[in-house]
């Protein structure tokens, strides 16, 4: 008993030196040195230390054979003569997918699950040439043909006779076979279904210094690592895998969120790679390839003429290196034929390199950025479409202090007149931070809240963690325990950490029988005091553990199936949204939208709702950075993008707040949070001059969302990011390529926010030969190409809309958005130099999934040409009644017609009143009063 409670004793000291050192670490910046370098990872330096040059692996191309749906040929490493299988496929769409594994692996390696939709559908491979050391294979959709040479192994990827992309070309190829300790007896027992070495190939793995190799498996960290105080035992020994891809005539390459750095990512070269290993960092630094919370391993490309991406399909930990080259210096013999310009051409190189997996990579070849966001989508699935509350304007801290606070901040939002749709709570509503209950002291009548805030047609968030308390009194432990559900240790016992709650427990998600019990705690007999307007907020699903290595998870920790977490480690976040998202589904029956916040991400969490930036400060720098996040975010499919606005920790000035509401409004997910120990931030607490301004943004963000929700139904449809860089609309014009301090929504605005202290102007970039643009608060014309000086004022949020666009608005904005979803629509149309101009809207009931399961809603298409503006159907499967109608049309960049006839089909023509500005060219149509489900016509005469 007495070294029971020692041991208790010690918990609780090292968990107050823990919780000190996060509160220290919160107040200033970021604590490095808890964070590894790559030459503190073993793996990382090991595959570094690989030097471009002739590549030690041979394709035997007399093993090749070809299958339907698949090529197949063996690698050998010359020195090891380890035999690796390589599968290569053509997939539908303009797509190639590589995968590398071991032939004959001691156990199997580890291939990620659930995160494709489908298994992609292949284009069939056939051999159309080949000479004693290539074979070339063409590509049955497109006109793509591979390369594939046997000494030294590349690929070499062309369209047409144009050399797209190579694999392999540098010789940076590593893949870390799979090998005994040097003190083990024999291999254990393979599990069924395992694959095993023959005994000459195993005795040559395990004593490679026999084959002239460098032995990397006494190299240190190779069976055992240290970082500080932890050990991180490696029982199958070093399994890391690499590879190079050279891009010829790229200079431009962006993705592999998530980095607080700029939009165009940064050779790597005397540096640190971009490492993508997500990590509970708080207040994190700026412009450098740290990991934070989330990773994507998706890297796109871009040139004048083209658009690649490459999707490196593994979940462990990563590092991306970034190099400039010239395209000539990784050819070689006939490939050199295939080069277009001469050997000057500029290349980027990029390596990839994680620690376990296979290597498994879809090549998305384009050739337009549209289409490569329709590729990866296609693997991963597009953007979930959002209840339409969500994307109004959500109300955070840590912590609203009880029920009466809450209220109280509800009020506030009414008597100042500032619309809000969701009130938050953070970690302290819970009882002693156990989730899926309540604080009885604070939260007493938990559903009595819920019912206020549902008569005023707002929602409530609540936390609920991944991490749980253990304590034989809580209910969700013992249950998680009994199940056997909880991650292991390497030794077979429940993993436990540290985290807000104290000592915790860590639910195996990989697991579905956890994912399904997870799920069914959300249903409101378990997940007591909550209601049909609560939803849900994952934080700390990195996950994070306090008193781990990197304050996460020891990496010899056990997952369902007998796999580490080293193997599974980037997707856990991914899991637990994808169980969270499921339980708001069931509580339903399935019929109502979940909204679920995650911080921790992978490729395919854009499926289950969205993400944030984390732990930002309250800083202009911070303030900035939120764009390219966002913008990369985007690119990778997570379109459903914020940051807190003004800063989680620090107390932001007046100023930054302001024009942080103002940036916020235009960016996918708005939501104000900050830190416990800032102070209340509510708007109406800063004086009049910056609360009209807010208030102002905050009405801006209300009357755009029928624009916001008909964008969302595009990502969620066709794939495509709602807040784009500029160069997605404008391809060719090399100034937005690296611009990451504006950004498109859609097709249709431009907006540069304010984002410098005390500034009184702007330089606005407006892009596109021939294009207008129309000040949105002005209506001012402007042409581009142009960069444009815009002066400033502190209700300044610069915002231009391009000319040949129609974009719909509500105007009569209200304290919610369920207040205004059944409310007339006012047209924008912006006439473009041709005289036309073209729109979308997109209504459904902004909850159900009726859209998907009857059919119910509705999407129309406004065209204006040749003075007419035309409402029609754009997909006629789709109806849904709706008392919505059109209040009025502003026409920018109109001359005063004579006469404005309104034409409705079955119906005799009416003459609509109109006033026109002569100062400004807007015309506006006063109550139209048709239907928006209608077909009409507008005749400007």
């Amino acid at each position: 008993m007495a070294a029971a409670a020692a041991r208790r004793r010690r918990a609780r000291a090292a968990f107050a030196l823990v919780c000190l050192g996060l509160c220290l670490w919160a107040a200033s910046a970021v604590d490095r040195s808890n964070f590894k370098t790559c030459d503190q990872s073993s793996f990382c330096k090991r595959q570094r230390s690989v030097q471009p040059g002739a590549s030690p692996y041979r394709a035997l191309l007399d093993s090749v054979e070809l299958a339907p749906d698949a090529l197949t040929v063996h690698l050998v490493h010359e020195v090891t003569k380890v035999v690796l299988l390589l599968e290569l496929q053509g997939l539908q769409g303009n797509m190639t997918r590589l995968r590398i594994d071991e032939l004959k692996p001691l156990r199997p390696r580890y291939r990620v699950p659930d995160v494709l939709v489908a298994d992609p559908p292949t284009a069939r491979l056939s051999i159309s040439g080949r000479d004693e050391n290539s074979v070339e294979l063409t590509v049955a959709e497109g006109p793509y043909k591979i390369i594939l040479t046997g000494r030294p192994f590349r690929l070499d990827l062309l369209e047409n006779r144009s050399l797209v992309l190579s694999v392999n070309a540098r010789g940076l190829m590593v893949f870390e076979h799979q090998r005994l300790p040097r003190n083990s007896e024999g291999p254990k027992e393979p599990a069924e279904g395992d694959g095993t070495l023959d005994e000459e190939a195993a005795r040559k793995a395990d004593k490679p210094e026999e084959n002239g190799e460098k032995d990397d498996s006494d190299e240190p960290g190779a069976w055992e690592e240290m970082f500080k105080t932890h050990s991180d035992s490696k029982p199958f020994g070093p399994t890391s895998v690499g590879l190079d891809f050279s891009l010829p005539g790229m200079e431009h390459v962006y993705g592999i969120p998530e980095h607080a750095d700029s939009l165009r990512l940064k050779v790597t070269e005397g540096g640190e790679p971009y490492r993508l290993y997500n990590l509970d960092v708080f207040q994190y630094d700026l412009y450098n390839p740290m990991a934070l919370y989330g990773s994507v391993p998706v890297l796109l490309a871009h040139n004048v003429h083209r658009d690649l991406g490459i999707f490196w399909f593994n979940a462990a930990e990563t590092w991306v290196d970034i190099s400039s080259n010239t395209a000539g210096k990784t050819l070689f013999g006939k490939m050199l034929d295939y080069l277009q310009g001469g050997g000057e051409t500029p290349q980027t190189d990029v390596r990839w390199m994680s620690e376990s997996g296979i290597i498994d990579v879809f090549l998305l070849l384009g050739p337009t950025v549209s289409d490569v966001f329709r590729q990866y989508t296609s693997l991963t699935g597009t953007q979930a479409l959002p209840p339409l509350f969500s994307l109004g304007y959500h109300q955070s801290r840590w912590n609203y202090r009880d029920e009466a606070d809450v209220i109280d901040v509800d009020r506030g939002f009414d008597s100042h007149d500032i619309p809000c749709d969701v009130i938050w709570l953070d970690i302290e509503h819970a009882d002693g931070k156990r989730y899926f209950t309540w604080d009885s002291s604070r939260f007493p009548q938990p559903l009595t809240m819920l019912g206020h805030l549902a008569g005023k047609r707002r929602k409530l968030v609540t936390i609920v963690d991944p991490h749980i308390k253990v304590d034989s009194g809580y209910r969700v432990h013992e249950e998680l325990q009994s199940l056997g559900l909880y991650v292991k240790t390497r030794d077979g016992s429940d993993y436990e950490g540290w985290c807000w709650p104290g000592s915790v427990g860590y639910p195996d998600f990989t697991n579905i029988k956890m994912r399904d019990w997870w799920a069914d705690m959300f249903s409101f007999d378990k997940y007591e005091g909550s209601a049909s307007n609560l939803f849900v907020w994952n934080d700390m699903n990195e996950p994070s553990v306090f008193n781990g290595p990197e304050v996460t998870m020891l990496k010899d920790a056990r997952h369902h199936g007998g796999w580490e977490h080293r193997d599974i480690h980037n997707i856990y976040g991914f899991y637990v949204h994808m169980a969270t998202a499921e339980g708001l589904k069931r509580r339903s029956g399935g019929v109502e939208r979940p909204f679920v916040l995650a911080r921790a991400f992978f490729a395919g969490s854009q499926r289950f709702g969205a993400v944030w930036t984390g732990d930002n400060a309250a800083e202009w720098d911070h303030l900035k950075i939120s764009i390219p996040m966002c913008l990369s975010l985007g690119l990778t499919g997570l379109s459903f993008c914020g940051a807190d606005v003004g800063g989680f920790f620090k107390n932001p000035e007046p100023e930054l707040l302001l024009r942080w509401y103002q940036t916020g409004a235009y960016q996918p997910f708005y939501r104000a949070h900050s830190h416990m120990d800032t102070g209340r931030r509510e708007p109406w607490l800063l004086p009049p001059e910056y609360l009209g301004p807010i208030r102002d943004a905050l009405r801006q963000r209300y009357a755009l969302l029928p624009f916001w929700y008909t964008l969302f139904y595009r990502a969620h449809r066709d794939g495509h990011p709602v807040m784009r860089p500029l160069w997605v609309q404008y391809p060719k014009d090399v100034t937005t390529f690296s611009q990451d301090d504006q950004f498109m929504l859609g097709d249709s605005l431009l907006v540069h926010p304010v984002t410098e202290p005390g500034a009184r102007g702007v330089q606005v970039y407006l892009p596109g030969q021939g294009e207008v643009w129309y000040d949105v608060q002005s209506y001012q014309k402007h042409h581009g190409p142009q960069t444009l000086y815009l002066p400033v004022t502190l209700s300044s949020i610069p915002v231009f809309q391009r000319g040949g666009t129609i974009i719909p608005r509500w105007e009569r904005v209200r304290r919610s958005s369920d207040c205004m979803k059944d409310d007339p629509i006012t047209l924008y149309v912006a006439i473009s130099p041709q005289g036309t101009a073209e729109g979308e809207l997109y209504l459904d009931d902004g909850h159900t999934f009726n859209y998907q399961t009857q059919n119910e809603y509705l999407l129309r298409k406004f065209t204006f040409s040749g003075n007419t503006l035309t409402s029609s159907s754009a997909d006629p499967q789709g109806h849904f009644e709706t008392p919505i109608w059109i209040e009025r049309v502003v026409i920018l960049g109109a001359g005063k017609p004579a006469s404005v006839l309104l034409r409705t089909e079955g119906m005799l023509g009416s003459v609509l009143s109109f006033h026109h500005d002569a100062e400004t060219s807007v015309l506006t149509l006063r109550k139209p009063g048709v239907p928006v489900s209608a077909d009409w016509s507008i005749h400007l005469r």
